[in-house]
């Protein structure tokens, strides 16, 4: 699959280990800076679904900074309690309360609002979870998939269309390499396998319905662990860290040695908006599917994730292992963002240090009884004000 940004190669050889060509090797790199441009966005209408979750509320958030017309339509938030209601999110935006399953509230929104940047997030995001509900998972991230893009090619304002997916969305084989935007899609568990799918028909539209110059331009993007202040759900490191650090308890951890591909929250979403305007300027060069992880050095352990917090916070709590109950969750995983960098000039800004600090700095605030919807917008200054600091060393 040339077609998404890498040359075609054998998946796997069994054993050698070293014969697996670098993605430096395969494409030509250009690692010049790319940030995001509040001109371009400033006055777009822009739909964005799963606005009330963690990762849509951000970018909400993000979005109302840089003076975009924006509509979320979503569920009720996930949590108590929930970023979207202590940083006051709702206040900048059109604020809908819509389940991604009814194809006729989709419709109608979508038509109602006459959106030119539609950005998809609203899912079943839980590993756990999933396998307690497998058929809401799949309800919502195939289906609900399937009526945001229907309902987007039926008005004629939509220039670009992103579906967010995740990195656990490839057929996982527990090797060192990170995987590619070419890698086979898979998924072991229900969720993984949803957003496999959800990827799948995403392809399947772009193909089908959207491959002139003159239609939506569709592009999927996967992240990594992504992580940040106010995220309270529950079976998640960062918060059941956070929370076991509030009362000085054990951090109760379910394995230790995995590694994952740590990034802040601000790290997909400002690649997210690279992409939408690349998209809305070039259209049909930048559709298919994209990698936005952290760089290599940031997939650690999540013993070493939760040392490092308590170590921050400066408390003296430990972790211990839980016994575990035999739900299958993959212990390696990392995203090779080379396709990005070279042909998107997307960067990392914050290394998974800083965002551990930015994590606790957050949380220790919102304990505090400071003004949350500004630490945000601060936070969101803060990373692009580092990011210009990156673009000019360049």
């Amino acid at each position: 699959m040339a077609t998404d940004g890498h040359s075609s190669r054998k998946a796997f050889v069994t054993g050698l280990l070293g014969q697996r060509q670098s993605a430096l090797e395969e494409v030509g790199v250009n690692l010049a800076v790319r940030i995001t441009d509040p001109n371009f966005w400033r006055g777009r209408r822009v739909l964005l679904t799963g606005h009330t979750g963690f990762k849509g509320s951000w970018l909400s958030l993000w979005l109302q900074s840089m003076g975009v017309f924006l509509r979320g339509i979503s569920l009720e938030p996930p949590t108590n309690p929930a970023l979207f209601a202590v940083a006051r999110v709702a206040q900048g935006m059109q604020h809908r309360i819509v389940d991604i399953r009814d194809f006729a509230a989709v419709k109608a929104q979508m038509a109602e609002f006459q959106p030119d940047i539609v950005i998809h997030m609203a899912a079943q995001s839980l590993v756990r979870c999933s396998y307690q509900n497998p058929i809401e998972t799949y309800a919502t991230n195939v289906m609900g998939t399937v009526h945001l893009l229907e309902a987007a090619r039926q008005v004629a304002s939509a220039r670009v269309v992103i579906n967010v997916t995740t990195d656990k969305c490839y057929e996982n084989h527990e090797w060192v390499w990170a995987y590619r935007e070419n890698d086979p899609l898979g998924g072991y568990d229900p969720y993984s396998s949803s957003k496999g799918c959800s990827e799948l028909v995403t392809s399947a539209y772009r193909r089908s319905f959207f491959g002139r110059s003159d239609s939506i331009a569709l592009a999927s993007v996967r992240a990594g662990n992504v992580v940040g202040g106010g995220d309270w759900s529950f079976g998640r490191l960062i918060p059941d860290t956070l929370r076991a650090l509030e009362t000085n308890t054990p951090v109760v951890i379910r394995a230790p040695i995995a590694t994952r591909p740590w990034q802040h929250v601000l790290e997909p979403l400002s690649g997210y908006l690279v992409l939408a305007q690349s998209l809305y300027e070039e259209g049909e060069k930048f559709c298919g599917g994209w990698n936005f992880g952290p760089n290599d050095e940031d997939t650690k352990s999540v013993q070493w994730v939760v040392e490092t917090m308590a170590s921050k916070w400066g408390s003296s709590s430990t972790w211990t292992r839980s016994g575990g109950d035999d739900l299958h969750e993959a212990s390696v995983l990392k995203l090779d963002i080379t396709k990005a960098k070279s042909q998107l000039g997307w960067k990392p800004v914050w290394n998974i240090d800083k965002t551990l600090g930015k994590i606790i700095d957050w949380h220790k605030a919102w304990l505090g009884g400071a003004d949350m919807r500004s630490l945000c917008e601060q936070q969101v200054a803060d990373h692009q004000s580092d990011a210009r600091i990156l673009l000019a060393q360049k």
